[in-house]
């Protein structure tokens, strides 16, 4: 590195700028107040098509995230995609006012609330003068975790899905998704092996059609957390000391699992959840003696009574 030992006379700040390319405003005879300026979307014709969905996308914003365990209230961050129809008769929709609704809901103390995200969602359609609009967003929800013998404290999270739609007349839908993390053992290496059974980690993604979200009587995050959990070899620890860690491993040897096993006995649970109509499970064994990944899914819709 070159020494410099006067230290330069700088020019002004503009000057600065003009040197590296900076010019000067181009005069021009166009508005500049929004009364006067051409409204390109709002151009009525017949555009040939109508069009599903039409937004916005990986929009990054905070959320409060309000939970069955502790942490009960956290703020997490969101990615969020806001669409809504578009009647062929319109060249666009304008996209400033979906980013306008999702700042008001967040000044409004906007949280992932399943009833008020489905009110968001309908507002969002009555703004941009739509039949329909569709809110998708995901979060890492955080939630603590006791070890199993000495009950260390520590925080384990999993990645989190809603997906709501609505549309005039119909009302609303809603989906809500839990991608989480577990143990599994196999069944076929406990089978044949004199001792011992390799294990790996099971990633399990749910996602369910509630029918009637504001009538949940448990969180919903809680309620995919526990089906994935509950029925997996041994569920993960952010904190295990050696007493801890020996209870898992037992744990795990006591109940092993292929990937089949695991989607069957999870939609078994999701059968019996009153408040879901249909779902989609998930598991992908990240194998540990192999180099490929061994995956099962089941889909289900439970008939109308």
């Amino acid at each position: 590195m070159r020494e410099d030992r006067v230290t330069p006379e700088l020019p002004s700040k503009a000057e600065r700028h003009r040197l590296f390319g900076s010019v000067d405003p181009i005069p021009g005879d166009k508005p500049t107040t929004k009364e006067y300026m051409s409204d390109l979307q709002n151009e009525k014709r017949n555009y040939l098509f109508d069009i599903e969905q039409v937004g916005i996308a990986r929009v990054k914003h905070p959320i409060i995230v309000e939970a069955g365990l502790l942490p009960s209230s956290q703020v997490s961050i969101a990615t969020f995609k806001l669409t809504t129809s578009l009647y062929r008769e319109t060249k666009g929709i304008n996209m400033s006012r979906l980013t306008e609704h999702l700042e008001e809901y967040r000044q409004q103390g906007g949280t992932t609330d399943l009833a008020q995200l489905a009110r968001f969602t309908e507002g969002l359609a009555v703004r941009m003068n739509q039949e329909r609009a569709e809110l998708e967003l995901s979060f890492p929800w955080f939630y603590e975790r006791r070890s199993p013998v000495l009950e260390k404290t520590g925080l384990n999270h999993a990645e989190t899905l809603i997906r709501i739609s609505y549309e005039a007349g119909r009302g609303s839908r809603t989906v809500v998704g839990l991608t989480v993390a577990v143990t599994t053992l196999c069944p076929c290496s406990k089978e044949i092996s004199e001792y011992s059974a390799h294990n790996q980690r099971g990633v399990v993604t749910m996602e369910a059609h509630i029918d009637e979200p504001d009538k949940l009587e448990q969180d919903w995050k809680v309620m995919l957390l526990d089906a994935a959990e509950s029925n997996a070899s041994a569920p993960l620890h952010p904190v295990l000391k050696r007493p801890d860690e020996k209870a898992v491993t037992e744990k795990a040897y006591e109940n092993p699992r292929f990937v089949e096993d695991m989607v069957r006995l999870i939609a078994a649970d999701l059968v019996e959840l009153e408040a879901v109509r249909a779902f989609t499970v998930e598991c992908r064994n990240e194998e540990s003696i192999h180099l490929h990944d061994a995956i099962a899914k089941i889909s289900y819709t439970k008939p109308h009574s």
